[in-house]
């Protein structure tokens, strides 16, 4: 091996500390075009697929809306993000769901009306086909664009769904002057944003300027990992001319989507323990909102739709789709020739951060980046043993962690030592599980931690406070 060459290119490009680099299986289905899903008979439409307050809800059973109405809107005060209509049809009355996230939502069940329906082709080309203003700005103020946000109801596309016109609002005492545009998509199996990078670039570039223009950013960078070369291509052909764009190649890595590892990899500064991005004067963003951003202000779309990928060796034909909201995994599966026979784990989302649905009623929400269903091969029984000291968790966090002992703390139900250990700074990457030889489930132990010590504080009452007895 040339090791001066392998350091060379280590020195000379963007990197984090730590990390893995497990097969990204990216082949399954990176060269599958992005499919309409044809509108199903119905949907479910959580209130709460967002970070924050569950919306309030606006229409009754009976009700007929069409394509984008609001079904709820964002609470005035708090997180909270709008829901809308993802075809034409009637309200059926107020039911409850569980979501991918394992969480509880009211849900609102919406039925199609196929003559009203947009086709597939239609629904396509007005989300991000066609072509996009050189300058999708002009003539619009921050507050133009913030309120179109708003009212879309956008949230961030590459799953923490935190609200976008929040995020682009930030106090005035922390401007900003970067907008970095998240491309990187660093879980195996994904390839949404990869797809979605190659087949409507325009789109996104309207996208990001308009962000720039909401937030005040200065300058925009647009962070791609490495084995994306095609979207790469696109894009830096995209940015040519535009002053104030960049695009920086990184190196593939797991978690460089991370924002807290996507930051020191581009720009060589760590985000402050406890801190936000917001404290270095940059913004985090995904490649889909920055579509979802354009669709909605230059062409008055709510986000309705979302992209994802269908992949795995447990499913019959990997896909990305273009999927409307509150559709039933089911539903996903099925338009993707169904599971195969020896199909064994339906994740929402990618293996390492995803989630696990033991329930295909499950409908798709605003975080939803995709399925990943597994066989028996994949997730072939790991008997867990005992921890042995080796460290290799602690080698691979990329936040400096101790998840061994972190997990130990929970699991003897010691909050406040796994609090001392920053317990709430983990951020479920799933590095430390999957180099774990022991098998310990790592990060199941961590969001427990996490979710116990949110009860914990929520039924806490502050400190001096009175106590009624």
């Amino acid at each position: 091996m040339n090791w001066s060459g392998w350091l060379a290119r280590l020195t000379s490009t963007p990197h984090f500390d730590r990390g893995v680099h497990p097969p990204d299986w990216k082949h399954l289905s990176s060269e599958c075009p992005i499919e309409v899903l044809p509108t199903p008979a119905q949907v479910l439409l959580p209130l709460h697929q967002h970070a924050g307050s569950p919306a309030e809800l606006i229409v009754g059973p009976r009700d007929v809306v069409a394509w984008g109405d609001p079904v709820a809107r964002a609470r005035e005060a708090g997180l909270s993000a709008a829901v809308h209509a993802p075809f034409a049809g009637t309200i059926r009355p107020l039911t409850a769901v569980n979501l991918p996230n394992g969480k509880h939502s009211p849900a609102v069940p919406l039925e199609a009306r196929d003559d009203q329906s947009p086709d597939c082709s239609t629904l396509r080309e007005s989300l991000f086909g066609g072509s996009w203003p050189d300058n999708p700005a002009a003539g619009l103020t921050s507050g133009d664009i913030v309120t179109a946000i708003r009212e879309a109801g956008l949230v961030g596309m590459g799953g923490a769904a935190f609200p976008t016109h929040i995020k682009l609002s930030p106090p005035l005492q922390k401007p900003v002057r970067t907008l970095l545009l998240n491309g990187c998509e660093c879980e195996p199996y994904l390839t949404a944003d990869d797809r979605l990078m190659r087949e409507a670039p325009q789109a996104i570039i309207a996208g990001l300027q308009l962000a720039m223009t909401a937030c005040g950013a200065q300058e925009g960078v647009i962070a791609i990992e490495d084995n994306k070369p095609q979207a790469i291509a696109v894009l830096r052909e995209s940015t040519q001319g535009r002053s104030s764009l960049r695009l920086v190649p990184c190196p593939v890595k797991y978690p460089m989507g991370g924002e807290r590892q996507l930051i020191p990899a581009v720009f060589g500064k760590a985000v402050p323990t406890g801190g936000l991005p917001l404290d270095l004067g940059i913004i985090v963003m995904n490649v889909g909102t920055a579509a979802a951003i354009a669709a909605a202000v230059l062409r008055g779309r709510p986000l309705t739709h979302r992209v994802l990928t269908v992949s795995g060796s447990g499913i019959r034909t990997p896909k990305n789709l273009l999927v409307p909201l509150g559709v039933a995994l089911a539903d996903v599966i099925n338009a993707c020739g169904g599971l195969t026979e020896d199909a064994r784990r339906v994740v929402a989302g990618g293996p390492m951060m995803g989630f696990t649905v033991t329930d295909l009623s499950i409908p798709v929400t605003k975080g939803t980046s995709g399925l990943t269903v597994l066989t028996q091969a994949d997730v072939k029984a790991e008997v867990e043993t005992a921890c042995i000291r080796c460290g290799r968790c602690v080698d691979a966090c990329p936040l400096n962690l101790m998840p061994t002992k972190i997990a130990h703390a929970v699991k003897y139900r010691e909050l406040a030592l796994a609090r001392s250990y920053d317990l709430e700074a983990c951020c479920e990457c799933g590095c430390c599980a999957y180099e774990c030889p022991a098998r310990i489930p790592l990060v199941q132990y961590l969001r427990a931690g996490k979710l116990a010590a949110h009860d914990h504080r929520r039924l806490t009452p502050p400190s001096g406070s009175a106590t009624a007895h």
